[in-house]
């Protein structure tokens, strides 16, 4: 029988999370001990929080984000878990995060200053600039177009060298390409 963990209503607003899937061998025999108006299901136990839902993302006050399992599960409903440490506070007005680049799998995430894979390089920026700058670094990902006003000899090499002066400097998309 599950003791009946309940952790504080008002724990996670205004948090940062990122979700781990699992399978649904993982919830079996839990209380399911709360449900959203939109149908995600909660369970909460002394480890952590497993979330059943079918959108992930911005919640009402908080972003929670899933990294799905590699196969990807085929069902559009998915089973996150998250530790207690793992839920980290959120503003609009503090420098709370960093952005990441997957150049292999051609991706861009942000992550918390409070996960403990920071290393301090990326700059920290506000939840608005780290959108903005997603927004960009994903067009010159996605889109060749701007490449056309620069000689070079390999594009990804290109990408990488602006991604990453958008990542580790405060200069301007503008500042990088007149540059380089």
């Amino acid at each position: 029988m599950q003791k009946n963990f309940k952790p504080h209503p008002n724990s996670f607003k205004n948090t940062f999370c990122v979700f781990h899937e699992v399978l649904s061998d993982k919830i079996e025999g839990l209380k399911k001990q709360f449900e959203s108006k939109a149908g995600s299901a909660y369970y909460y136990t002394e480890a952590g929080m497993y979330r059943v839902s079918n959108h992930w993302g911005r919640l009402a006050n908080s972003k929670w984000r899933l990294v799905a399992m590699v196969p990807e599960t085929a069902s559009k409903t998915k089973i996150g878990f998250a530790a207690w440490n793992e839920f980290y506070p959120d503003n609009a007005e503090e420098k709370l995060y960093y952005i990441e680049a997957d150049f292999d799998q051609n991706l861009v995430t942000y992550q918390h200053k409070k996960n403990p894979n920071y290393d301090g390089k990326p700059i920290l920026r506000t939840s608005f600039e780290t959108t903005k700058r997603i927004k960009q670094v994903r067009n010159l990902q996605q889109l060749t177009s701007w490449a056309k006003h620069f000689d070079y000899e390999d594009i990804d090499e290109l990408r990488k060298q602006i991604i990453n002066e958008l990542i580790y400097t405060e200069k301007t998309l503008d500042e990088i390409k007149r540059e380089i």
